[in-house]
């Protein structure tokens, strides 16, 4: 189906189903923003273990958790052999390619223990114009929030216009376990802007580990940080150039961040999350430690 801009998070519920108060305030440019992929590389977790923990996180209900579940198709049977009696919220990653999408939504869609709350599927990278034209239209028939993500292969402006017209998500991939998945913070604006031009909201995956531009000592690989990029969304989304969003995109100093998310307030926090809805983390701790320490989950009002 068109994506529905207003999906909501769920309100967040204890492990006997009460109504879990919530004790920290949070801007609206942080809320319901991480989603749980601790299935996925560097922690990937075992399920038994990725389970319990978004139990946990459930329990704990804290308001930048999306408290939705990321997991690929091919993994379903193991997971469905991990629920107890509940209802877990579901962000589907669909690891087949477009073709596969439809069988895999109906495969959740039997198991009255999943909740599915999003579709994520990739188009390969050797045609993303032709294959956006052939699938997205039928994809965009399915009775959940579907995010195409576009890979960084020449076409993939063609791919937009596609998604756009059917009126689904985007997925943009940030980084990953090779320095080649890494996008340049350039590269990285131009898909931003071209995104919000478009007024297609997307999601974003792989690679932010922490919410401020570093350089991973192991590796040497410059990973992009989330809050660099939720600011450069809102430079872009206040009509500001693909110069400016890739100059938020480089910023190193955590509390610059922190103080253009201050002085953005609410409705800017607002609208720039109107176009960027959630990103996955495989760590679920780090980014709500990230932000503490920048002084940003204080009192909701930055």
């Amino acid at each position: 189906m068109p994506y529905d801009h207003d999906v909501d998070p769920g309100e967040p519920t204890g492990v006997d189903g009460d109504p879990v108060p919530d004790v920290t305030r949070v801007p609206a440019l942080l809320s319901a923003l991480v989603d749980d992929a601790g299935l996925f590389p560097p922690e990937r977790l075992p399920m038994g273990r990725a389970v319990a923990r978004h139990r946990a996180d459930e329990a704990t209900a804290h308001p930048v958790l999306t408290h939705r579940f990321l997991c690929a198709a091919g993994w379903l049977a193991n997971l469905r052999s991990h629920l107890a009696d509940e209802v877990l919220r579901l962000g589907l990653i669909v690891d087949a390619g477009p073709a596969g999408v439809l069988d895999a939504v109906a495969a959740v869609r039997g198991e009255p223990r999943l909740r599915l709350e999003t579709v994520e599927v990739a188009l390969p990278a050797s045609d993303v114009a032709g294959a956006a034209r052939v699938h997205v239209p039928t994809l965009a028939t399915i009775d959940a929030p579907l995010f195409v993500e576009l890979p960084r292969a020449h076409g993939w402006p063609d791919a937009l216009e596609v998604v756009a017209a059917a009126g689904v998500g985007a997925k943009v991939r940030c980084g990953g376990m090779d320095a080649a998945l890494f996008p340049s913070a350039t590269e990285l604006a131009t898909m931003v802007t071209a995104l919000v031009a478009a007024g297609v909201p997307w999601k974003a995956t792989a690679g932010l580990h922490h919410a401020v531009r570093y350089r991973d000592r192991r590796t040497g690989f410059e990973h992009h940080g989330f809050l660099n990029l939720l600011v450069a969304v809102g430079r872009a989304v206040a009509g500001g150039t693909e110069s400016d969003v890739t100059a938020a995109l480089t910023i190193d100093a955590g509390q610059d961040l922190a103080a253009e998310v201050r002085a953005a307030g609410e409705e800017a926090g607002a609208r720039a999350r109107r176009s960027l809805i959630a990103y996955g983390s495989c760590s679920t701790a780090a980014p709500i430690a990230d932000l503490g320490a920048l002084g940003l989950l204080d009192d909701g009002s930055g």
